[in-house]
């Protein structure tokens, strides 16, 4: 690893780049969920629903690169392929093809709350670690997440 490369001390480090990747993972599942909504939403909320899980996924992908990148920063090499992701995801796929819409938004909800437990635990590691960097990466993420949370649970009305 090259972690001493950047001031972090590689034992250290390992448990973040695992989660990164586990995070990796996760978020890739989640990606190709938001793009089935959006490619399979119809009804009243079509215009509304399309916009925003078009927005949510472009996020998603720029997010997956950083969190690549990050890993790569860290000395290792992210998962790459999608028997990885499959497998060390918790966030799970679905078939998006006739949901209704509400039932796209709680899914995507669910997910969101997924990826933020595990952010909140990344967080906890990159203190312990001393990884500033990674730290502000992923509590940016966060903060994206739980604001469209919000949004998504006010749009079916959900407290």
């Amino acid at each position: 690893m090259d972690a001493k490369k950047i001031s972090l001390e590689e034992k250290k480090v390992k448990p973040v780049v695992d989660h990164l990747n586990d995070l990796l993972a996760n978020y890739h599942i989640h990606y190709q969920k938001l793009r089935g909504c959006h490619w399979n939403v119809k009804g009243k909320s079509f215009f509304t629903l399309h916009v925003k899980f078009e927005e949510l996924y472009t996020v998603a992908l720029t997010t997956i690169d950083e969190l690549a990148e990050r890993i790569l920063t860290l000395g290792k090499p992210p998962y790459s392929t999608f028997d990885d992701y499959i497998k060390k995801s918790s966030v799970k796929e679905i078939d998006t093809i006739g949901l209704k819409d509400t039932t796209m938004v709680k899914a995507l909800i669910e997910d969101m709350a997924t990826l933020i437990e595990m952010e909140r635990e990344i967080l906890d590691i990159t203190d312990k670690a001393g990884d500033d960097g990674t730290n502000d990466m992923i509590n940016r993420f966060m903060q994206f997440k739980e604001k469209n949370t919000w949004m998504l649970r006010s749009f079916i009305n959900e407290d």
